[in-house]
């Protein structure tokens, strides 16, 4: 196999790396709903009822369309599907319903051929629409790679000639794991090879002057998404291709939290760069739940106010395209190798019991008398003005204000948190481990040239810039420009709110800076308004964000992670039943990635980044995976969790949770 790596070129992908600039495309006509730069940013879902389900179908778009959708995405996986779409867009516009529908794609050129002359735009995905995937590694001499090229080429004309004839616009949209083995034998599994799969499509379009298309790189490891996308952006510009517009989504980014959590590190880091003119969130769950989360995440970048002043980027330090991690020196145990912490911020709550701990992993167990963590306790906790009035868990250190630090017997377990000022004034610090707060006006030049060489100070970044993401960004160029190793923890808060603003925004600011290498350590604050009881319940919620953060952003995994699909019309069982079912099971095995698939189309493709896959191949009949490689066929669904957990064993990954100490 031939390996094919990514450009050198490292120049800006997008049109400002420090202020909120979107990106500018050509326009695109979607129905009566047109989509690129000079229009708002759309939102999008896809129905989960069978296509075939016509009355059903009908019901689930106008509830859709209803909580914000302004595309509806429906599957059609062969004619019969493609045929009936004819009986939803009429039954649909009975009732009055206009929205522009999208026929998803997948294996069958001829339903999309069909699917083109009755919907407003078709989504097609390069990797399986005229080729099978049959994960062979092949080794293309020139020659045989451009017969295949060719071979693609006649089965795509047609299509591109009936969208031209019927005003259909087109998605290519590529999945990191559906690439064809063609581009897996030449470019392999990465971002470049996922570009390279939409532009072997692409090239052909602009050959017949069709040009009503919309791009998307859409992958369930948001460090990969994010550098497809921002290589697709510069490889159109590179080779002189039209700006398209862009559809952002992360591929089965799981439900609840974690979903929303996920979906913001990939979308809103592109948001932050100015990429992305429409956004769907893929969530396991009802469709009409997905549009107000695309529309929080979208509404951030609506009249977005100005920002505090942020030196211009000429150029970009690092790799965009491939994941770095910023190279750091060990300060205890922050930066080096260490995986990013954790600090839980309790400097507003007093603490006088060890359960007021509970909220952030720590239990105190009194028959045996000591400590037990789970795997989302924190490793710091900030006090702030109030110290704890017991020794706290090995597994716990604990942060004060400078001045409550210079008061204390213990300054071992204790590490003081320091302000610019006081640490360039102070004569006592400590030996060990030594926070500076401040922001990136206060970490002066001459500061940073004063602890470039120190070996106990861990900066912690803050910023109140409603450009919070450009501007902490900006000041790691800075480190990586000047050649400064000292670790950073990113420090950011927000208000507490009953609305999904605290995952979506901090994964935004927070998770983008990882995605890019950055950040050694993250602080979130809660700015509290409630009863001390209340303000332990948003500790804990707050904590499992942070770790929440870090997991999306692959730099900490504490957790089993559910890469689920949101379901569509080809799923043949209850998609939610059946992950709340596998967690239930499989929720202890800490940083096993578990592919939960509705059917073979979103099999072994969109689960490429899971150890372990469930996958529905008929009523009743799942198939299992290890990795993309199919272990079991036609297992039963009353046994497929069994066999499941039965594969786990054989590769010596499982544990039985008797063996876990389950701490509520």
């Amino acid at each position: 196999m031939t390996l094919i790596t990514a450009p050198e070129k490292t120049n800006i992908y997008c049109p400002s790396l420090t202020e909120y600039k979107r990106r500018k495309t050509i326009t695109i006509k979607i129905g009566d709903v047109p989509m690129g730069s000079d229009y708002p940013i759309r939102v999008q879902s896809m129905t989960t009822v069978d296509t075939m389900d016509t009355q059903g179908s009908i019901d689930e778009v106008i509830r859709m369309v209803d909580s914000g959708c302004e595309y509806v995405r429906i599957t059609a996986p062969s004619v019969k599907e493609a045929q009936n779409l004819e009986n939803i867009r009429k039954g649909l516009h009975k009732a009055g319903i206009f929205v522009p529908l999208v026929a998803d794609i997948h294996f069958t050129p001829n339903a999309a051929e069909l699917a083109a002359r009755i919907v407003e735009k078709v989504r097609i995905n390069p990797g399986n629409y005229a080729d099978r995937k049959r994960f062979e590694v092949i080794d293309y001499t020139d020659a045989s790679y451009a017969a295949e090229l060719e071979r693609i080429r006649e089965k795509f004309i047609p299509l591109i000639k009936i969208c031209k004839e019927y005003g259909t616009a087109m998605r290519i949209g590529t999945n990191h794991g559906s690439l064809s083995d063609r581009i897996l034998s030449r470019y392999g599994d990465t971002p470049l090879g996922m570009v390279e799969s939409a532009l072997e499509f692409l090239r052909i379009c602009e050959e017949f002057n069709y040009f009503n298309i919309a791009l998307s790189m859409k992958s369930s490891n948001t460090q990969v998404m994010v550098e497809a996308y921002r290589l697709l952006v510069q490889r159109l510009d590179e080779e002189g291709l039209n700006p398209y517009p862009l559809h952002l989504g992360v591929t089965e980014a799981g439900e609840a939290e974690d979903g929303r959590i996920k979906s913001a590190v990939g979308i809103g880091t592109l948001l932050e760069d100015g990429l992305g003119d429409t956004v769907r969130v893929s969530l396991t769950e009802a469709p009409e739940k997905e549009a107000p989360v695309a529309r929080a995440l979208i509404e951030r970048y609506t009249n977005r106010p100005g920002h505090d002043y942020i030196e211009p980027v000429s150029s970009c330090p690092i790799n965009p395209f491939q994941y770095t991690r910023r190279e750091t020196k060990e300060v205890y145990n922050f930066g080096g190798l260490n995986v990013p912490r954790v600090i839980a911020d309790y400097s507003d709550i007093v603490i006088n019991g060890y359960d007021e701990l509970k909220s952030i992993g720590h239990f105190f167990l009194p028959v045996p008398d000591k400590w037990a963590m789970n795997d989302q306790g924190a490793d710091f906790i900030y006090t702030g003005k109030n110290p704890s009035p017991f020794m706290l868990p090995n597994g716990l250190k604990e942060i004060l204000d400078f001045p409550q630090w210079v008061s204390q017997a213990d300054k071992t377990n204790r590490f003081p948190l320091l302000t610019v000022e006081e640490w360039q004034a102070s004569e006592e610090i400590s030996l060990s481990l030594n926070f500076v707060k401040g922001t990136i006006h206060s970490f002066s030049d001459s500061f940073l040239a004063g602890i470039k060489d120190n070996v106990n100070v861990v900066l912690v970044l803050h910023t109140d810039n409603a450009h919070a993401m450009p501007e902490m960004r900006r000041f790691f160029y800075k480190l990586v420009e000047q050649k400064i190793k000292v670790p950073v923890v990113i420090q950011r808060n927000y208000p507490v709110r009953p609305t999904d603003e605290l995952t979506l925004y901090s994964a935004t600011d927070i998770g983008g800076l990882l995605v890019d290498g950055f950040g050694d350590g993250i602080l979130l604050s809660p700015l509290f308004d409630s009863d001390e009881m209340e303000k332990l319940k948003l500790a804990s919620t707050f904590n499992s964000v942070a770790f929440g953060i870090l997991q999306a952003a692959r730099t900490r995994m504490s957790k089993t992670e559910y890469i689920s699909c949101p379901s569509c019309g080809r799923t043949l069982f209850d998609l939610q039943e059946t992950t709340a079912m596998i967690r239930k099971h499989t929720e202890h095995l800490k940083g096993i990635k578990i592919g939960i698939m509705g059917c073979i189309v979103n099999g072994p493709g969109e689960m490429a980044d899971a150890d372990y896959g469930y996958v529905g191949m008929g009523k009743d009949k799942i198939a299992l995976y290890r990795g993309q490689e199919v272990i079991k066929r036609s297992v039963t669904a009353a046994k497929a969790v069994d066999e499941l957990i039965e594969l786990i064993r054989e590769d010596g990954r499982w544990i039985d949770p008797s063996e876990v100490e389950v701490l509520n």
